[in-house]
């Protein structure tokens, strides 16, 4: 008699440990130099005397460039995926804009005291941190096939671990560098890591699975919508707006960029969300810098940096995430609140506005001339990491399960292009504050975030008339009409 063999334990690609160890390294050199950005900006270019009267401008004149950089560095992965996935690969990609990452890095260091050196700089780091990012986590699940996808969860779970391990360590020790050592070390250090990062990725370069490039693929989003709107008049009566593209596309592409559009009506949404998150990494330091940040547990005392208060994200984030999926979503199902996509992205609004409230009050105590406990800040962080749950890691999921496999890579992208019109949003506010004039004079101190808390509630009180007509569609619950062209379609 035959024995019977055990089957096969699924093991990890042995290019994991580069692609992580890739990761934790890229990430701490981002937001490493993020966390000082904006105080460096104002401290060296734009205030350095501290004078009062020039502290408005001085301030939204950093933000302004923060903002815009953070708006490159997220339209670009679009861009990257496409290149990648059309003309190099993504390994290629990942390696050669890895090495002008970090030249980034180095032009940061050595025009420390040069705006426009500095400004260049910025530029060329943010179109490395862009370029690569989207191609970083498909490159995770380009390693993994039939025999071991069972591991892909756990594969990125300890992905998502290292990306909070690097940004939770760099704004912990660049702020303290920066205040110790310089803005050339500050801003030095995070080079060196992206150069350690680019080094590890390449040792790995005969263990990865590489994908080829396909070439240019006609029946994407932007082929599609253009051959629609190029050629209205061949539209039939009834027929929808993309319709017009199923005589010389693929059909099933055709009704993929249809779920693509309706996806996006639900990511408008997120775009308030956008307009503010990234403010805890600029506006809320220079915030930070006139608080009593002073940490006395009796046998010792510090001062936490004005950079490492965005470390209390990373804390809340990673207790947050298994506290909803784990208890709080649960829980509320069973009661019959069913926590839909829809309802925790408004929810999700709503906590973001708040966090924006308790930030004003302490803004108005600034303006005062008090010196607000940073625990009212943290507070902050803690209302605005439970939003950025329900609406950031909600938007993620709501791309892959609304969209059809063809278009999956696209929706990543376009969620990437909402991170960034949002912060496009806010540099053009923080733009118009320092030209002067009426929104200098009316978004003066906490004005500047009452404007914002009025900005997320238009957002709210839109989504509340818009949620209910929000055609939804799931391509994972309802996967039998995935390849079939769909006759009921919202017309667009």
């Amino acid at each position: 008699m035959q024995e019977k063999t055990a089957p096969l334990k699924s093991r990890f690609p042995k290019s994991v440990p580069y692609i992580i160890g890739n990761e934790a390294a890229e990430r701490f050199s981002f937001y490493g130099m993020r966390s000082i950005l904006t105080l460096f900006l104002v401290k060296q270019f734009f205030n350095p005397a501290a004078n009062p009267a020039l502290a408005q401008q001085a301030d939204a004149h950093a933000n302004k460039l923060n903002h815009l950089f953070v708006m490159v560095a997220y339209a670009l992965p679009f861009v990257g995926g496409i290149v990648a996935d059309w003309f190099t690969g993504k390994y290629k990609l990942i390696l050669y804009i890895s090495i002008v990452y970090c030249f980034g890095h180095l032009l940061l260091a050595m025009f420390d005291t040069s705006l426009s050196g500095f400004e260049i700089g910025m530029l060329v780091v943010a179109i490395g941190a862009g370029g690569i990012k989207s191609c970083v986590s498909a490159n995770v699940g380009d390693q993994f096939d039939a025999s071991n996808q069972d591991l892909l969860s756990k594969v990125y779970g300890w992905f998502y671990f290292s990306i909070n391990a690097g940004s939770m360590l760099s704004t912990v020790a660049i702020p303290l560098i920066y205040k110790y050592y310089g803005p050339k070390w500050a801003f030095g250090v995070p080079g060196l890591l992206m150069g350690l990062a680019t080094v590890i990725f390449f040792m790995g370069r005969k263990k990865y699975v590489k994908v080829p490039p396909q070439g240019v693929n006609r029946n994407n989003l932007v082929f599609i919508t253009w051959y629609a709107l190029t050629n209205l008049s061949k539209r039939k009566p009834g027929q929808s707006l993309l319709d017009i593209a199923k005589e010389s596309y693929d059909p099933e592409r055709v009704e993929g960029v249809k779920a693509v559009y309706r996806v996006i009506a639900v990511f408008f949404f997120a775009l308030a969300f956008w307009a503010v998150w990234d403010q805890c990494l600029s506006e809320w330091t220079l915030y930070a810098a006139k608080m009593d940040r002073n940490i006395n547990l009796g046998f010792t005392s510090f001062q936490i940096e004005p950079g490492s208060m965005s470390t209390f994200n990373t804390i809340f984030l990673l207790l947050f995430i298994p506290l909803f999926n784990y208890l709080i979503y649960p829980n509320l199902d069973k009661i019959g609140l069913k926590t839909t996509p829809l309802r925790r992205l408004g929810a999700g609004l709503v906590l973001t506005a708040l966090s924006f409230v308790v930030i004003g009050f302490t803004h108005v105590s600034i303006d005062h001339g008090g010196s607000p406990s940073m625990w009212w800040q943290v507070l902050a962080f803690l209302i605005l990491s439970a939003a950025e749950v329900l609406v950031s890691i909600t938007g993620l999921e709501y791309a892959y399960t609304h969209s059809p496999k063809s278009m999956k890579s696209t929706m990543s992208g376009i969620w990437f292009l909402v991170v960034s019109f949002g912060n496009l949003i806010t540099a053009l506010v923080n733009g118009l504050i320092e030209d002067g004039g009426w929104w200098a004079r009316n978004l003066k101190g906490a004005n500047y975030e009452w404007f914002f808390v009025t900005f997320i509630c238009v957002f709210i009180i839109i989504f509340l008339f818009v949620s209910p007509r929000l055609k939804e569609r799931n391509y994972i619950t309802d996967p039998y009409e995935e390849n079939q062209v769909i006759a009921d379609t919202n017309n667009l």
